[in-house]
This record gives C-alpha cells, sequence and structure tokens, in this order.
C-alpha cells in the first residue's frame, strides 16, 4: 500500500505568541533544513519510503499428490450430485424425452425399411391376363422336363444306417485304396468290397456329398463296416462302448489297443456302427435346408389365398420368404441346375432338378449367379433376391414339385 501523510503531534501555538514563535520559528527551520540536506540517508528524520510501493498476490504452488487429485475428483462428484439433486425432476423430465426421441426415431426407421424391404399390395393394369391358373401351368411345363430317376436316387429310399452285427467282426481294421471311375456310385463301391453299409465309406474318407464323386478321386476302402470316431475331452471306453451299444473288447480288439486311456483326437473306428439317419441324410442331399439363411417373413403361403389382384381366393403355387433386396439364396437340395432366365411372371428365375423326382423353382432374383447343367451343393449361393417379373415387393418366391406335382414346401423344408 502507499503512504500518503502522517501527522506530528506538536503543540499549537496561541495568538498571543504566535507572531513571535512565527517569526523566529521560521529562522530556526531554515537553519534546521539546511542541516538535514547534509545528510543523504535521512528524511526529516523519519524513515518513511520516497517511491510508490506496489503489492500483488501471486498463485500458491501446491505439490503434486494422489490425495489433491482424488480431494479435486471428490469435490467434482459432490458439485455434480448437488446439481441433479436440485434439479432432479428436471433431470428425469429430460431422461423420459429423449428416450421418446430416440424410440419413435428408432421405430420410423424400422418401419420404412419395412415398407421398402417387405411385399406389399401391388396394382396391375385391367388388361393384364396373368392370374394363378396360369402361373401353375407355366410352373409345370418346366417341372416336366426331364426325367430325374436314377440308380443314385434309388438307393436314396433304402435304409442305409442299418448296423451290422459287431459279434462278427473280431479283427483288427486296415484299409485299401480305390480310384473312382466314371459312373461309380457310392453305394457299387460299397458292393464292390462286401460292405453293406454306404456309411462306412462316407465316414472314413469324411466325405460331404456322396452326389458329388469326381473320377480319378481316391477313397480309402476298410476291411468291414463301421464308422470312424474322434475321442473328444472327457471320453472313455466305456462311455464310447455305451453311446454306440458296442463291447469295450470289440473297440480294444478292432484298434489294437494296449490300454483304455485315450487322448483327445484320437481317431478310433467303431465296428458295426453306422451314421445316424440326420447325418447321413445330409451328406447323401436329402437333408432340405432353407433357401434363405438371412433373417424373412413368410409373407404368402402355399395353396388358397386372396388373389393380390382379384381380391378374391385363388391358389398360390409356393411360398414367399419375404427380406431385403440383395439377400444370397442357396440351394435348398443338391442338385442340377435345369433352367436359368426371365420371365414377365418370375421375372429371374433359377430351376435346379434334384433325384428323387424333385425339382425347386427360385423366383423373382435381382441376381443369378449359376448357369444351366451346373452341379451345386447346399452351401453355393445361387443367386439374390429381388422383386423382378410379378412382384409385390422384395422376396424370393420358391416352389417344389415332385414327379411333375406340387408339393408344399413346407413338407419338405420341416425335414431340415
Amino acid at each position: 500500500m502507499e503512504i500518503i501523510s502522517f501527522i506530528c503531534d506538536e503543540p499549537q501555538p496561541t495568538r498571543a505568541t504566535g507572531f513571535f514563535k512565527s517569526t523566529l520559528g521560521s529562522v530556526s527551520l531554515k537553519k534546521k533544513e539546511k542541516k538535514y540536506q547534509e545528510k543523504e540517508d535521512v528524511s526529516y528524520a523519519f524513515n518513511f519510503p520516497q517511491e510508490k510501493q506496489t503489492f500483488r498476490a501471486g498463485a500458491v504452488s501446491r505439490e503434486f499428490n494422489f490425495g489433491t487429485v482424488l480431494s479435486s475428483i471428490g469435490h467434482f462428484i459432490s458439485v455434480v450430485a448437488n446439481k441433479i439433486r436440485r434439479n432432479l425432476k428436471t433431470f428425469f423430465i429430460g431422461l423420459l424425452i429423449t428416450g421418446a426421441v430416440i424410440t419413435a426415431v428408432v421405430f420410423s426407421i424400422k418401419l420404412a425399411l419395412y415398407k421398402i424391404n417387405h411385399t406389399g399390395p401391388l396394382s396391375f393394369q385391367q388388361d393384364d391376363s396373368l392370374d394363378e391358373e396360369n402361373l401353375a401351368k407355366f410352373m409345370e411345363l418346366f417341372a416336366m422336363e426331364g426325367s430325374l430317376e436314377s440308380l443314385e436316387s434309388k438307393e436314396l429310399t433304402e435304409d442305409t444306417s442299418v448296423k451290422i452285427n459287431p459279434n462278427l467282426l473280431i479283427q483288427p481294421i486296415s484299409y485299401q485304396t480305390y480310384k473312382v471311375r466314371g459312373g461309380d456310385t457310392i453305394s457299387g463301391i460299397a458292393g464292390k468290397f462286401g460292405l453293406k453299409n454306404i456309411s462306412s465309406l462316407i465316414s472314413v474318407n469324411n466325405i460331404t456329398n456322396v452326389r458329388h464323386l469326381v473320377e480319378g478321386q481316391k477313397l480309402k476302402i476298410p476291411n468291414m463296416d463301421g464308422i470312424v470316431y474322434k475321442v473328444s475331452a472327457g471320453d472313455t471306453l466305456s462311455k464310447i462302448a455305451d453311446k454306440y451299444k458296442i463291447k469295450v473288447e470289440t473297440i480294444l480288439d478292432v484298434n489294437e489297443l494296449t490300454t483304455d486311456s485315450l487322448t483327445k483326437g484320437q481317431e478310433l473306428f467303431l465296428a458295426g456302427v453306422g451314421m445316424d439317419k440326420t447325418a447321413l441324410a445330409e451328406v447323401m442331399g436329402d437333408l432340405w435346408k432353407l433357401p434363405i439363411r438371412a433373417s424373412f417373413r413368410w409373407s404368402s403361403p402355399y395353396g388358397n389365398r386372396i388373389d393380390p389382384i382379384k381380391k378374391v381366393k385363388s391358389f398360390h403355387t409356393g411360398t414367399d420368404m419375404a427380406c431385403p433386396t440383395g439377400t444370397s439364396v442357396y440351394a435348398a437340395l443338391s442338385g442340377t441346375v435345369s433352367f436359368t432366365g426371365v420371365s414377365s411372371v418370375f421375372g429371374n428365375y433359377i430351376i435346379i432338378k434334384h433325384t428323387g423326382g424333385y425339382q425347386t423353382l427360385y423366383a423373382h432374383l435381382s441376381k443369378i449367379y449359376v448357369k444351366k447343367g451346373q452341379w451345386v451343393d447346399q452351401k453355393v449361393k445361387i443367386g439374390a433376391v429381388g422383386s423382378t417379373g410379378y412382384s409385390t415387393g422384395p422376396h424370393l418366391h420358391f416352389t417344389v414339385y415332385k414327379n411333375g406335382k406340387l408339393v408344399d414346401p413346407m413338407t419338405v423344408l420341416k425335414k431340415k
């Protein structure tokens, strides 16, 4: 701070003596001033600073430590909590409004996508002559093309999972090699080597589809019927024997084991055991699968329905699976592509013929990935969903024929 004045406590002169004292005082004062001026380090006998001094507050430096950090965080949380507590009602109202807005936006987006990607009402010109009867006749022409029966299809009607009597098989397992020739079938090869169960060849050679044997392919041929089993963690010989209804001694003898200890991943030959029917049907290509593997909606079933044009009861020759354009379409069953093309009814379509007299049709596609004569299995993408031809929106129209007669697709798809 700055000292701006000070007061000397000296007695004041009276009126009577004022004149004389003032005259004498002035002379005396001059002498004193001269005396003081000679002393550079004294100012009127007082030690007051001669210059203006300024004092400013500075930041207080504190050493960093975790206690300080925790204290700051605690203070911040306390301030926020106090604000929330004072504005709790406003906070909850804002939260509810925000939730309502987000819900409305999500619902609107889903509704818009549903309208875009799913079938709905369709308006046609009044002179359009297409109806369900014409559709059925058109599809039947495709289905009647060619004979689908073969020796292989006859094999599939037989019970190929019959077990062989394990009591007759007490000998070590051994293998020989066979090279597939043109015209060979899995059952024909099994018969050549005295095997009664085709699942023996399937299991030993890890065949995923028996309808696609390749000429020149080498197969391992076991000297007895049975399957290969891969040991899992926790398996014991007694558990495996109980599961497959065979004797522990048979497993030991056939695999020439000297101990009952097993290791994970070890392969055992289970003599006399056949594959279960579901696994065998899949390998044989008889296990139907949905042609759409992504999310979809059943938009129109097989059979009687209300015609989308005439608004009267009519017959629908297949089943419709509504889903976004571009969704992958797969073969429902392994087979050979019979037709691919474009029509005003089906748009882009594919027809696949299978053994057993079956044909399947895939219509309204946006893209076709296969060619006529190509063999496809259930892992092959044959096309993509679209809305071409006689269509009310993006969906797959799926039709099944058995020996030229319409079949409800659900009766075969339920076997999956």
